[in-house]
C-alpha cells in the first residue's frame, strides 16, 4: 500500500470511529450555539467556532449539525433560546458570557463549553479553572484584567490626552469591573474619566454626539459582544468627529479601528470549538480545564493613524505585534 494510501486510510478511519462514538443513536451529533449577539454582527466568532470544531474533525454538515440561536442584543430571550436548545436534545451547548448563566439554568446534564469575558470561578460560574465541577468548562478571556494596560496604551498614543471618553455597555456584567480598573489606572495617569453609556445602536448614536459636544482627547471601547459587534459601528463614528479610539479586539481594527489591545476573542472561540468537538468524542467536561489566553495582541491601524493626522510614537510602534498599514 502507498504510504499516501495509508495516511488517507487512517484518517477515513479514525473520522468513522470518532462520529460513531459522538452520534451514539447513529444519528449526526447536534451542538447548540447560544449567543447573545446577532449573526451578522458575531458571524466571525462563529466561523472560528467552526474552525475549532474542524479542528477535532467535525465538519458540518458532513459529521455534525450546529443549531444556532442569537438573542440578537436582548438578553431577555436568553433562558428561552437555551431551553430551546435543551428541547432539540443536542449533544454539547456552547453559550458566550451573557449566556452562561441561561444554559446552566436549563441544563445539568448536557455538557456546556462557555467563552467568558470575566473570571468564571468569581461569577460561580465554575468552582475551579484546573478541575471544572458539574457539566461546565470553557474559555475566559479576562478582559478586565488588560483595562488598565490598554487605557495606558491609547495615553502613550495620545500623550497630550488628559480627559478620556470611556463607552461601556453597562449591560455586560464584567463591565463594572472594567470601569473600575480604568478608573484606577486613570488616577494613576493623571487623568480625568467620561463614562458613556450604550446598551442599543440609538444610545451608541447618543453617546457620540454627546462625545462630539465634550473636550474628550481620546475614546476608550468597553468589552463585551455587543460593543464588539458593533465594530464597524464605532470605528465610523469615532472617525466621523475625529477623536483617536481604542478598542479590545483585532477584529475592529482590521475594520478600521486606530488601535486595539486584548486577547484574541476569535481564538477563544476557535478554542471552545475545539472543546465542543472534544466532547463529543467522549470527554467529559470536569477532565477539561478552563483555557486562559496566552497572549495578548497590540494591533495598530497607520491608515486610520493618517486620517487622524496622528504619528505613531516609535517606541510604541514597534512594541505592535500587528500593523496595518
Amino acid at each position: 500500500m502507498r504510504r499516501r494510501q495509508f495516511i488517507v486510510g487512517l484518517w477515513g478511519a479514525f473520522g468513522w470511529a470518532s462520529m460513531t462514538l459522538a452520534q451514539g443513536s447513529g444519528k449526526l451529533p447536534i451542538v447548540g450555539f447560544l449567543n447573545s449577539a446577532s449573526a451578522e454582527g458575531y458571524g466571525i466568532m462563529a466561523a472560528a467556532f467552526k474552525a475549532g470544531l474542524a479542528d477535532s474533525g467535525y465538519v458540518e454538515p458532513d459529521n455534525v449539525i450546529v443549531e444556532y440561536r442569537w438573542a440578537n442584543d436582548d438578553y431577555t430571550r436568553l433562558p428561552a433560546l437555551a431551553a430551546d436548545l435543551v428541547s432539540r436534545r443536542v449533544d454539547v451547548i456552547f453559550a458566550n458570557s451573557p449566556s452562561i448563566t441561561s444554559a446552566q439554568a436549563a441544563t445539568k446534564t448536557i455538557p456546556i463549553v462557555f467563552l467568558s469575558g470575566d473570571d468564571p470561578v468569581r461569577l460561580g460560574v465554575v468552582t475551579s479553572l484546573n478541575k471544572p465541577e458539574g457539566n461546565t468548562t470553557g474559555v475566559a478571556i479576562l478582559s478586565r484584567e488588560l483595562a488598565g494596560k490598554r487605557l495606558g496604551l491609547l495615553h502613550e498614543l495620545v500623550p497630550e490626552s488628559k480627559k478620556i471618553a470611556v463607552l461601556v455597555n453597562s449591560d455586560f456584567g464584567p463591565s463594572r469591573r472594567f470601569q473600575a480598573d480604568v478608573e484606577a489606572g486613570a488616577v494613576a495617569l493623571g487623568l480625568t474619566i467620561n463614562l458613556l453609556h450604550a446598551n442599543t445602536d440609538t444610545e451608541i448614536d447618543a453617546a457620540f454626539a454627546t462625545l462630539a459636544r465634550s473636550s474628550a482627547d481620546a475614546l476608550l471601547v468597553g468589552p463585551g459582544p455587543f460593543l464588539d459587534s458593533r465594530r464597524k459601528l464605532l470605528v465610523g463614528r469615532a472617525m466621523q468627529i475625529r477623536i483617536p479610539a481604542a478598542y479590545e479586539t483585532r477584529a475592529t481594527a482590521v475594520v478600521g479601528g486606530l488601535m486595539s489591545y486584548g486577547a484574541s476573542v476569535e481564538e477563544g472561540y476557535r478554542q471552545a470549538g475545539i472543546y465542543a468537538g472534544r466532547i463529543l468524542k467522549g470527554e467529559k467536561t470536569v477532565n477539561l480545564p478552563v483555557l486562559l489566553p496566552t497572549r495578548v495582541e497590540l494591533v495598530i491601524n497607520l491608515k486610520a493613524a493618517r486620517e487622524l493626522g496622528l504619528t505613531i510614537p516609535p517606541a510604541l510602534l514597534a512594541r505592535a505585534d500587528e500593523v496595518i498599514e
